[in-house]
C-alpha cells in the first residue's frame, strides 16, 4: 500500500499541476488542511487504546533524545562556520533531518511490525518537547538574519504541533475515564489508522512533489539532498535499532521507528519558514525513504 500511496500522490499532483482550477487554491491548499486533520484522526485512535499508565519512560528513550540533540547540534556550529552555498544548504538539510520529531503516525507501522505502542508514543511527546526547545536556541545561530525571539519562536513550534499532538491525547484519554463504553467501541477501529495513513502517505506525497516543482533548484543540488535526506533516513534507523537491540526485538523495533520515522511535514514547514525555503525538498524526499524503509520492513512480516 505504501509504494502506490507515494505513486498516487506524486502522480496526482503532477497530473493537477496542468490544470489551473486545481492549483495553489484547489488540491494543494486542500491537503495542506486535510493531511494534519487525518494525522490527527490517526494518532486519537492510536491513543484510544493506549493508557496514560502504559507511556513508561525507558533508557533507549534518553539515548536517542541525546542523539537527536548532539547530531543537530553538531550540525548547526558546522553549518555557522560555512559561507553560504550547496555544502552549507546539505548541511541545513541534514539538521532538519535529525532534529524533526517522530511522525504521529509512526505507531501505526510500529504496531504492524510488532513493535510497542505506548513506547513509541512515548518517544513522540519527548521529540516534540526536544524540537521546541533546540530549534529555537539554534536556528537564529545559522541565520542570525532571521528576527527570532526566543519565547516567539517556542510558541509559534508548540503551536503547530498542540493540534496534531496534544488535543488527540486530551480527547483520547477524557474520553477512557468518562465514557468507558465509548473508548470500548472506538477501540474496534483501531486499525483503520493504518489505512488513513494511506491517504495521508498520498497528500504528503502531492505536498512533497509540490515543494520540489516550485523551489527552482537545479538536479545536482536536488540529487544533493535526495543523498543526504536518504543518508540521514538509514543513519538513524539503524541507530535506533542499535541502541535498543539488548532490550528484546520489540523494543529494537520500536526504538527504530521512533528515530528514523519522521514528521516529514514538519520539515517542509520549518524548511520555509526558519531556514532557506529549498531545504524544505529534504521533507518531500526524506518522506520516500522513510516509507521505502517501513514497506520493506512490512514485507517481511
Amino acid at each position: 500500500m505504501l509504494p502506490v500511496a507515494m505513486v498516487t500522490g506524486v502522480s496526482l499532483y503532477l497530473l493537477l499541476h496542468f490544470v489551473p482550477a486545481f492549483e495553489e487554491g484547489g488540491y494543494i491548499s486542500f491537503a495542506r488542511w486535510m493531511q494534519p486533520t487525518l494525522v490527527s484522526v490517526m494518532l486519537f485512535l492510536q491513543l484510544n487504546v493506549v493508557s496514560p499508565k502504559d507511556l513508561k519512560l525507558h533508557k533507549w528513550h534518553f539515548v536517542l533524545l541525546a542523539v537527536q540533540a548532539a547530531l543537530f547540534g553538531a550540525l548547526a556550529l558546522v553549518a555557522t562556520l560555512l559561507p553560504s552555498g550547496a555544502v552549507r544548504l546539505l548541511i541545513e538539510c541534514a539538521m532538519l533531518c535529525f532534529i524533526c520529531p517522530t511522525a504521529a503516525a509512526a505507531g501505526v507501522i510500529t504496531r504492524k511490525i510488532g513493535g510497542s505502542l505506548p513506547g513509541i508514543m512515548t518517544y513522540l511527546v519527548l521529540a516534540d518537547a526536544l524540537a521546541c526547545l533546540l530549534i529555537p536556541l539554534m536556528i537564529p545561530m545559522v541565520h542570525p538574519s532571521v528576527e527570532l525571539h526566543f519565547w516567539a519562536s517556542f510558541w509559534q513550534i508548540v503551536r503547530r504541533v498542540f493540534s496534531i499532538l496534544v488535543l488527540p491525547c486530551f480527547l483520547a484519554w477524557t474520553i477512557r475515564y468518562l465514557l468507558p463504553g465509548v473508548q470500548r467501541w472506538l477501540a474496534r477501529f483501531v486499525d483503520a489508522a493504518f489505512y488513513i495513513w494511506g491517504i495521508c502517505l498520498t497528500m504528503a506525497m502531492s505536498l512533497a512533489t509540490y515543494a520540489l516543482v516550485t523551489s527552482g533548484i537545479g538536479i545536482l543540488v536536488a540529487l544533493g539532498i535526495g543523498a543526504v535526506s536518504l543518508a540521514s533516513c538509514l543513519l538513524q534507523f539503524v541507530i535506533g535499532r542499535r541502541v535498543a537491540r539488548r532490550y528484546g526485538r520489540s523494543e529494537t523495533v520500536t526504538s527504530g521507528q521512533a528515530l528514523g520515522q519522521k514528521n516529514t511535514a514538519f520539515i517542509i514547514w520549518l524548511g520555509f519558514n526558519y531556514m532557506t525555503p529549498v531545504t524544505s525538498v529534504a521533507g518531500g524526499l526524506y518522506a520516500i525513504w522513510q516509507n521505502l524503509v517501513n514497506a520493506w520492513e512490512l514485507s517481511r512480516e
